[in-house]
């Protein structure tokens, strides 16, 4: 393909950019549009991979048969058979009616199957009947029947890392991959986040009939070296927040008002502090729901600490009680470390713990204690002490020596708690969109969805 021809499909589809990853993915999918071939497309978040999709089946034989993008995480486990294969009446609670599946609907056409690593093994299975053979069959059904639909999947995960955990079928994986497509992350498209800036700010101030924007050069230079995390979702969003925000002013924006508007994505919250894997930008899978309840579990240590420590005080202020309550209770205050030698919730410490967290093993020389300035602790608490031995594996109550058989209700119910206050801040900070509401988190969004139903939030 000439450059002509992929200018063309640019401005076809609002493709926007010229960096040289990009120019090569539009030409792979220009080129695989022609045959039938199942195409898996990766990327980061936000990166844009759906565009890619559209230009495949807009450029192949299909292009007059139904298109359809499918969110894969988007959809509970129970149901997602019934979404893509159908069900007939009966087959399960609430089937009233038989029902046509994406693949029976969409015959003919093309199916765009997004975070394709979020799908059920069960149903990965019958994915791959469909790919090798052309055939499915309806939940509750024993009839197979044909299809003729073209499947592209695209993923912001490692799919290889996913099969050797067991969460993905090898044979899929492969069955997918036929013709890969890699879309290229933002902060690797140089001069492209400048002109995508200028487009959305501009599409903007068109819309609301304000002036367009304009950057400084040094303004620039900030732009094109911020990491963008959430790729050309985040700056369309910025776009338009320094638009409003900033739309007064009769003069080029400068490099320090603009940097106001970029967060930092290394410290721009707690959650990447405690679980740095957390960060789309390391290449990491985002933590797990388990890691969730470890963090709450951590703060729960830490005031729990505090408490103690206030209490011992109390009781040192009261010389005729505090021998004789010290000496009874000692097993509860020997936890409590001497004065000076409290350790913080530092990344330092939580890195010890985390090997056991991941199913690994902890090196035998871990590292020294770090004590940090308390403007270095989270929040306005002073430094306390966490786990002083972590030989064991965390998932071991017994490593959390303070949650004591008297107080396992309560401290279940305040991690229930804590985390519902997490999931519904996330909610109001996303205008109830769950999707950026899991991101944030750094957890599924069928994983969200489960757990809006177990605490029975409202989400209007």
């Amino acid at each position: 393909m000439n450059q002509q021809e992929i200018q063309s499909v640019k401005q076809r589809f609002g493709i926007i950019g010229s960096a040289s990853g990009l120019n090569y993915a539009i030409n792979v999918a220009m080129q695989v549009s022609a045959t039938d071939l199942t195409v898996l497309i990766t990327g980061e978040s936000g990166s844009g991979k759906e565009s890619f999709s559209k230009i495949i089946h807009s450029l192949s034989a299909r292009k007059h048969g139904q298109f359809i993008a499918i969110n894969c995480g988007a959809i509970p486990e129970g149901t997602i058979d019934s979404e893509l294969f159908g069900h007939e009446k009966g087959s399960f609670t609430g089937a009233v009616d038989s029902r046509k599946g994406y693949f029976e609907t969409t015959n003919g056409g093309t199916i765009f199957l997004d975070e394709i690593g979020e799908m059920p093994l069960g149903t990965q299975a019958r994915l791959l009947r469909v790919l090798e053979n052309g055939e499915f069959i309806r939940v509750g059904s024993s009839k197979t029947q044909k299809t003729d639909v073209r499947v592209v999947a695209a993923t912001n995960v490692n799919l290889m890392e996913a099969v050797e955990k067991g969460k993905f079928r090898e044979d899929l994986y492969y069955r997918l991959n036929t013709v890969p497509i890699f879309v290229p992350p933002l902060r690797e498209r140089g001069n492209d986040i400048e002109l995508l800036f200028r487009k959305f700010t501009t599409d903007f101030a068109e819309r609301y009939r304000i002036k367009p924007l304009q950057l400084t050069e040094g303004a620039k230079q900030v732009l094109i070296n911020y990491p963008f995390p959430g790729n050309i979702r985040q700056l369309k969003n910025i776009a338009e927040q320094v638009s409003i925000l900033e739309s007064e002013q009769n003069k080029p924006i400068e490099a320090e008002t603009l940097s106001r508007y970029l967060p930092q994505p290394q410290q721009s919250n707690r959650t990447l502090a405690l679980f740095p894997q957390a960060n789309g930008s390391s290449g990491a899978d985002n933590f797990s729901e388990r890691d969730l309840l470890y963090k709450v579990l951590f703060d729960m240590r830490r005031d729990v600490n505090d408490l103690k420590k206030l209490v011992r005080d109390v009781l040192m202020g009261n010389e005729q009680d505090s021998d004789h309550i010290l000496h009874t209770h000692k097993d509860l205050f020997d936890s409590i470390a001497p004065d000076g030698d409290n350790r913080p919730l530092t990344d330092t410490n939580i890195t010890r713990l985390l090997p056991a967290v991941n199913g690994t093993t902890r090196t035998d020389n871990p590292p020294p204690r770090n004590v940090v300035p308390p403007s270095e602790t989270y929040g306005n608490h002073p430094p306390v002490q966490i786990f002083d031995d972590v030989d064991g594996d965390i998932n071991d109550l017994t490593e959390v020596e303070d949650v004591t058989h008297e107080t396992e209700e309560d401290d279940s119910l305040s991690l229930e708690r804590q985390e519902k206050e997490m999931i519904l801040k996330a909610l109001r900070r996303n205008n109830n969109k769950r999707k950026y509401a899991a991101q944030a988190l750094g957890i599924s969004e069928r994983t969200l969805y489960r757990k809006i139903k177990q605490y029975e939030i409202d989400e209007e």
